[in-house]
């Protein structure tokens, strides 16, 4: 995701929910041309923030998400993006992924952003063996030191879409074969 600030991070991650990378990388511009900063984004109009995000998927909760969000981060932190996890939390459209994303990438603290990717490669190669994603982060979190959680979140999301994905992992080209739990997958 394209970003230059907290404010713009924020706004790309809750964004990036149940779409691609590259989808939230063609609207951004657009969003942030529009709403240049948090108090442009407070003022404007869900209906007209949903004609600028539409080819997002959810993009009508995701414009209320996002007025509301600017609206609340003016009023209750002074119109700054807060800096800690709970703060985040409060946020709407704001949940754990979300607010560890923004917390590595915006702010350089740990955090470790827990998606369908991470979830899915953390269990399947077997660091984990949870059902929901909250479970799946406190047991990375558990797992991999502090300083690492960003730069693992990384990592797991790029494996998962390059080698250990949903449909045909490429169980053969896997780095992690030795580790994996689930091998053979059979899918080669």
């Amino acid at each position: 995701m394209l970003f230059s600030d907290p404010y713009q991070a924020l706004a790309a991650t809750i964004l990036s929910a149940q779409t691609t990378d590259e989808q939230v990388n063609r609207v951004t511009p657009l969003l942030f041309e529009k709403y240049p900063e948090v108090k442009d984004l407070a003022a404007a109009d869900p209906a007209d923030v949903e004609k600028t995000i539409k080819s997002v998927g959810l993009y009508k909760s995701k414009a209320t998400h996002l007025v509301a969000a600017a609206k609340m981060i003016l009023a209750d932190y002074q119109g700054k993006v807060p800096a800690d996890f709970d703060s985040l939390l409060s946020l709407p459209g704001v949940g754990r992924k979300t607010a560890n994303v923004v917390l590595f990438n915006a702010f350089g603290k740990p955090g470790l952003g827990v998606d369908t990717h991470v979830h899915r490669v953390a269990n399947r190669i077997g660091l984990c063996s949870e059902k929901r994603p909250e479970g799946t982060e406190k047991q990375l979190k558990d797992l991999i030191p502090e300083k690492n959680w960003g730069e693992a979140h990384h990592l797991f999301i790029f494996h998962g879409r390059q080698v250990c994905r949903a449909r045909k992992p490429k169980c053969t080209s896997c780095t992690l074969l030795d580790i994996c739990k689930s091998h053979p997958c059979g899918s080669e």
